[in-house]
């Protein structure tokens, strides 16, 4: 077996740092976590944790990173993939129910942006710079999806894209700490949204929000501008 480079070893522990880290902050949250119970964990001497990571506050962001691109990766897959309307809100839909109020992310994102808030400014605004990450890619979806069907959302979509990742927070928060709460809450609105809104009248709506980057994530699927499919209905027997 070819011994491993300098190079490759490095980013080798620091992957196995990361999935080590995942485990222990999903499972005990950020305050519970030390860089020790980490590098023992993870087999390695505490030295090893602090040349790939500065501070615990770092790892845990890292980490934090990791789980949301995982997540918004599984949200794109859902709205731009195949099949109906009603087929990909149902993926979605599937999603919510398993994600939202996961206690390990939900608890762990609630656990580091209060202790962000608290204790250091310039870590409370990449907190910040997460949500708004979020944001763009619920607005990259919600105005790739009234093209597609050919509709004039409500509102602008920034603030949409805002109203539903607050939903989707404030739901994950209690779900956590009540898991038979449902998650169909979200998706029925999304539905509702694209069911009453005006198909063909293309108002601008002016965004009263600052401006959001783009957000990262796969290339968009030319399938998407496909004609709209049948309007959707809220469900009603659950």
């Amino acid at each position: 077996m070819a011994r491993l480079t300098r190079v490759e070893s490095q980013a080798r522990t620091r992957e196995l740092l990361i999935a080590t880290a995942r485990q222990l902050f999903l499972r005990d949250g950020y305050h519970a976590t030390s860089l020790e119970k980490v590098a023992e964990a993870a087999g390695f001497s505490k030295g090893a944790v602090y040349s790939n990571f500065g501070t615990k506050d770092e790892l845990c962001q890292t980490v934090i990173d990791a789980v949301r691109a995982e997540q918004v990766q599984a949200i794109m897959d859902a709205f731009l993939g195949d099949g109906s309307d009603e087929d990909r809100l149902a993926v979605f839909e599937s999603w919510a129910e398993r994600t939202i109020g996961d206690p390990g992310w939900t608890l762990l994102e609630a656990e580091f942006a209060i202790h962000a808030t608290r204790r250091d400014p310039g870590l409370r605004d990449k907190v910040a710079a997460g949500g708004r990450s979020w944001v763009g890619a619920l607005q990259f979806l919600l105005e790739k999806e009234a093209r597609r069907r050919d509709l004039s959302l409500p509102l602008p979509a920034g603030e949409l894209a805002d109203a539903l990742l607050s939903l989707g927070v404030g739901l994950g928060l209690r779900r956590a700490v009540d898991p038979a709460l449902s998650s169909h809450a979200l998706t029925d609105l999304i539905r509702l949204l694209l069911d009453h809104a005006p198909r063909g009248d293309h108002r601008d709506h002016r965004d009263r929000r600052p401006p959001v980057g783009p957000p990262t994530g796969p290339p968009v699927d030319p399938a998407i501008d496909q004609p709209a499919g049948p309007p959707l209905r809220p469900r009603r027997d659950r």
